[in-house]
């Protein structure tokens, strides 16, 4: 595409430090290890730098697509001929601001944030730690585990539109809902989230994110790669619960698989394509409907 080209030329002359790939396969950059090559891709290393690029692209007419760290992307096998803006290797900071509260840039891990608020004896982000991926990419989903969410616990969010300017959104004003957000249907990207948390003790939210660790390690599957839970939860029911019932645990398209460890999820058993995992998340939905009526809606971030 000319105009990703165009956009290359002006980041080279405009920001001579910030790192890109060109034609960089997405399966290195993805959790299901899946994707064909990104024709532009660029790595951000600080909030100027994240701010030149969106101008850039947004006085090009090229609309950036963001990742964090690819946590519950599909990308297709023939690749993505777009611009591709990674926020975890940047855009990593965080700030205790208050006794209570704390600031975390879009590129921090869910499970990092996590870790601070416990070394700063602040609850209420337990059930973050151990969730794949960045704050950017938790509060867009409105990411949650084990009865906890980030809509519970995130207070501020400011949020850079395309022409490099910020907008604040507070409280009720980010619209959450389940793995839902505001910031789902804004042009932009999410810059940096404030989290409201209540002091308690350090010894028992360690030991309250040790119970929760376990409990992934023993029911999911972990040691392949995945993009997480394969579909939300629907209004009657669990996922995970009716694609077992269906008899479609260890189901498989190619190299794509129903993990036997925990229905909810599908993973790569090695060389999986983006068509083999379509066609099993087809073949689930269809089976599951077929069963109970129930019509299933991924979870993962299919890219086209």
């Amino acid at each position: 595409m000319q105009q990703i080209a165009s956009v290359f030329r002006r980041f080279t002359e405009e920001i001579p430090s910030l790192p890109t790939k060109s034609e960089v396969p997405m399966s290195a950059y993805t959790s299901l290890r899946i994707g064909g090559p990104a024709e532009l891709m660029v790595f951000p290393q600080d909030e100027q730098q994240l701010t030149d690029v969106l101008r850039i692209a947004n006085e090009s007419e090229v609309k950036p697509l963001i990742i964090g760290s690819g946590s519950n992307l599909l990308v297709p096998d023939e690749g993505l001929r777009a611009l591709l803006v990674m926020t975890k290797d940047g855009l990593t900071d965080l700030t205790l601001l208050s006794p209570t509260r704390i600031l975390a840039q879009c590129g921090v891990s869910m499970t990092r944030l996590a870790s601070f608020a416990r070394d700063n004896s602040l609850s209420g982000l337990e059930f973050a730690h151990g969730i794949p991926g960045t704050v950017g990419g938790g509060v867009f989903m409105n990411a949650g585990a084990y009865g906890g969410e980030i809509a519970q616990v995130a207070a501020v969010t400011n949020f850079m539109l395309p022409d490099g300017s910020v907008t604040e959104y507070v409280g009720r004003e980010q619209s959450f809902s389940y793995r839902n957000s505001a910031f789902q249907t804004m042009q932009g990207l999410i810059l940096n989230t404030e989290f409201e948390l209540t002091p308690a003790d350090k010894e028992a939210i360690a030991a309250r994110m040790k119970e929760l660790s376990e409990k992934r390690r023993s029911s999911q599957p972990l040691e392949l790669p995945s993009a997480g839970s394969a579909f939300k939860r629907p209004e009657s029911g669990f996922a995970a619960a009716m694609i077992a019932e269906a008899g479609l645990k260890g189901a498989r398209v190619g190299g794509a698989a129903v993990s036997e460890k925990h229905a909810g999820f599908i993973v790569n058993l090695g060389g999986a394509s983006a068509c083999d995992v379509l066609e099993l998340i087809e073949l689930i939905k269809a089976r599951v409907f077929a069963a109970f009526g129930v019509e299933l809606e991924p979870e993962i971030r299919i890219l086209q």
